[in-house]
């Protein structure tokens, strides 16, 4: 029961926020509607106060979510401030098309993932011996920018070969290229996941027994892949949200009419009550998708859940692949030179003569559609990708940390909820597009990850019997959090957080591409796919530039993951497995 009500109680404050967005924003209401419906009419004090007056925005903030939330008892989702027509309708077909949507893209990712784990899976069954994978195939998949997979699926597939349409939505060959678009970042994560918590399920005695036992190997697996689902669930259910309200950039591309792309359009027009009614749509979709991994989490593991009868998932000291930390190191050295190139030249000057020209010695990554060097934006947008995802990622740590140890379980599910692409809506509705308001929105999402693996390894900690010998000898709260508690936690914690910042770089360069964060000339990552996605087929480098980048990153951050880990032995294993082992209830919260 305190459960529920923690949840209910957290919800109702997301729900005032959401309805209190109209008082919120910077912007004026009054002149959004007068320049939508009313162009021929004077901004007049007097217009502008009858506009109000009409909407009902003359009142004080309680008057603003009082209207907003007694229309909700009634269905009633408000009026568009554009339209002037009902919101409802719109939106609820919008979520039909996103649902829809989600659930081809989810079957898409589903596939990817076990074929990515296939190897492991079939290996691990038979009892033969396999070695540490970096998963940089996983790595550089899931790094890939959904927009400019779109993009590039849209080219070749719709333009070029001709075998699926490149717009619309509405027959079964429409939703293919989305489905993919979306589906394959969303399952390489998950096939990266699943591959790296095989090995302690293959691992554990049962697995032993039943191949002395002569069972086949097809039993096996299968019962490995029940045995770490319940670990994994959080992160689908993160998938899952992702692809319902994350899809905005892709249903922006295809022209398919879901709310995400609702959504992005409610907000730069400034059309709130639109905007509201989308936000409410996918928070309670998050939410029911989060309850839904509770309650599967509970059926799969049964009374060994209940009875703290299931051992924690450990991970097997596995041999090393060679050349995983050398191969790390000259990535990130030559990775590193090609951005100091960069930094030495100009990346604002425009010479209209010099416009889409190829890579040469003058030009290495070629020109953009304004004649400016890519190298030179590539290397002077890190600063602002790569720096600022370092920066999101420090804050997220933090709060993530003092998250997990207030133990805001309620709090955390219901902000996993909100993608940072819809978190980068509210903050441009409300404050208006700019990368500070992009870093502060990816920041306000990135930190529940972090807290609920906090709170994973807190709980597993506090319940140690070296903690209760602490207690016993007179040890306080102080001494017990910082001789026990946060070195236990700590490293952890902030190893997820460093193999979350591509993550945080991709969502910031989303957040560009939507024109939600840097605004030009400013060089970004972002900015650069958005800037050049026109002429991706007369200038392919200026989108490849920014994309390769963006899968770079995310290969480093695995490969020296793994040359940390080769180095460090089994111990780090031993803590990441038991972070997300299925151990106790907030165990399953762990988005690790």
């Amino acid at each position: 029961m305190k459960h529920l009500a923690g949840r209910a109680l957290t919800l109702l404050a997301v729900l005032a926020l959401i309805g209190l967005l109209p008082w919120l924003t910077t912007t004026d209401p009054a002149l959004t509607i007068l320049h939508a419906r009313y162009s021929d009419r004077q901004p007049t004090p007097e217009v502008l106060d009858a506009i109000r007056a009409e909407t009902g925005l003359d009142g004080g903030p309680a008057h603003v979510l009082g209207g907003w939330a007694g229309g909700l008892l009634h269905g009633d989702l408000g009026t568009s401030w554009v339209s002037g027509q009902p919101v409802g309708p719109d939106v609820t077909a919008a979520l039909a098309t996103s649902l829809s949507l989600m659930g081809v893209s989810l079957a898409v990712a589903l596939l990817l993932a076990l074929a990515l784990s296939a190897r492991t899976l079939r290996r691990g069954a038979r009892r033969e011996a396999t070695t540490t994978r970096a998963g940089v195939l996983a790595a550089v998949l899931a790094a890939l920018p959904e927009f400019l997979l779109a993009a590039v699926l849209a080219t070749v597939l719709a333009v070029h070969l001709g075998w699926f349409p490149a717009l619309g939505w509405g027959t079964p060959a429409q939703a293919v290229l989305p489905a993919l678009a979306m589906g394959v970042p969303a399952g390489a994560l998950l096939g990266r996941l699943l591959d790296d918590a095989l090995p302690a399920a293959f691992a554990e005695p049962w697995a032993k027994a039943a191949t002395a036992a002569g069972l086949p190997p097809r039993r096996i697996a299968r019962h490995a892949l029940r045995r770490t689902l319940p670990a994994l669930l959080p992160q689908g259910g993160l998938v899952v949200v992702g692809l319902t309200g994350s899809a905005v950039a892709v249903e922006t591309l295809f022209a398919v009419p879901g709310l995400g792309s609702t959504a992005l359009a409610g907000a730069l027009a400034q059309d709130l009550p639109v905007l509201q009614a989308a936000v409410l749509m996918l928070l309670l979709t998050g939410l029911a998708a989060a309850l839904a991994v509770r309650l599967l989490s509970r059926v799969l593991l049964g009374s060994a859940l209940t009875d703290r009868a299931l051992p924690a998932l450990v991970a097997p000291r596995l041999p090393a692949r060679k050349g995983v930390a050398a191969g790390a190191v000259v990535l990130a050295v030559v990775f590193g030179a090609v951005l100091v190139a960069g930094l030495l030249r100009d990346p604002l000057h425009v010479d209209a003569a010099t416009r889409l020209l190829p890579p040469s010695a003058a030009h290495p990554f070629g020109t953009d559609a304004l004649g400016r060097d890519v190298l030179a934006r590539l290397g002077h947008g890190a600063a602002r990708t790569v720096l600022l995802a370092f920066a999101v990622a420090a804050a997220a740590l933090l709060l993530g940390l003092a998250a997990g140890f207030l133990r805001a379980g309620a709090l955390t599910e219901t902000v996993n909820a909100l993608p940072a692409v819809l978190a980068g809506l509210l903050t441009a509705a409300v404050a208006g597009p700019g990368p500070w308001g992009a870093a502060a929105a990816v920041a306000a999402v990135a930190w529940a990850p972090l807290a609920a693996h906090t709170e994973a390894l807190y709980v597993q900690e506090r319940a140690a019997p070296h903690l209760a010998a602490a207690r016993s000898l007179g040890a306080g709260r102080a001494h017990l959090l910082r001789r026990h508690l946060l070195p236990a936690v700590l490293p952890a914690v902030t190893r997820h957080a460093l193999l979350r910042v591509p993550a945080l770089a991709l969502a910031l360069a989303a957040l560009g591409f939507l024109g939600l964060g840097t605004q030009p000339p400013a060089p970004e990552w972002g900015r650069m796919l958005s800037e050049n996605m026109p002429y991706v087929e007369r200038a392919p480098w200026a989108v490849l530039a920014p994309a390769a980048a963006l899968a770079v990153l995310g290969a480093l951050a695995v490969l020296l993951a793994a040359a940390v880990r080769g180095r460090t032995g089994a111990d780090t294993a031993t803590a990441t497995a038991t972070a997300t082992a299925p151990t106790a209830p907030a165990a399953h919260e762990a988005a690790v």
